[in-house]
C-alpha cells in the first residue's frame, strides 16, 4: 500500500477530482485546506527577511490557498489516480501547478477495501 499525498493548487479543480477519484473505485480521501511557504512568506513581509523581495521576484503570483489530499491507495490504484492527476491538473512540472508523491504505508488500521 501507499499514502498518495497530492497538493492540487487550482482548488477550481477539487470537485471534478474527488468525482473522477469515485468513478474509479477509489473510496476515500482527506482533504485538508493548506497554504504554501512562499504566500505565507509574503503576507508576513513584516518578518524582516531580505529575503522577501527576493521571492516576489521569483514567484509567480503564489495561490492563497491549495488542497491537501491524502490518500490510502493499493499499489495498483497509484497509477490510476496518478492518471487522474494528469488530466485534471495537468503538467505538475510548471510551475505553481502542485506536487504528489507516495510514500510506503507500513501500518493501516481502520482501512476499508
Amino acid at each position: 500500500m501507499k499514502l498518495m499525498i497530492f497538493v492540487l493548487n487550482n482548488i477550481d479543480k477539487l470537485d471534478p477530482f474527488i468525482h473522477r477519484l469515485k468513478e474509479a473505485g477509489i473510496k476515500g480521501a482527506t482533504i485538508l485546506n493548506s497554504t504554501g511557504m512562499g504566500r505565507r512568506l509574503i503576507e508576513n513581509d513584516d518578518l524582516g527577511y531580505d529575503l522577501i523581495g527576493s521571492l516576489r521576484a521569483l514567484l509567480d503570483n503564489p495561490r492563497a490557498e491549495s488542497r491537501l489530499i491524502l490518500m490510502a491507495l493499493e499499489d495498483a490504484q497509484v497509477a490510476v489516480v496518478a492518471d487522474i492527476i494528469d488530466e485534471l491538473a495537468g503538467d505538475l512540472s510548471k510551475p505553481n501547478s502542485g506536487i504528489c508523491f507516495t510514500l510506503p504505508i507500513d501500518f493501516i488500521k481502520g482501512y476499508k477495501k
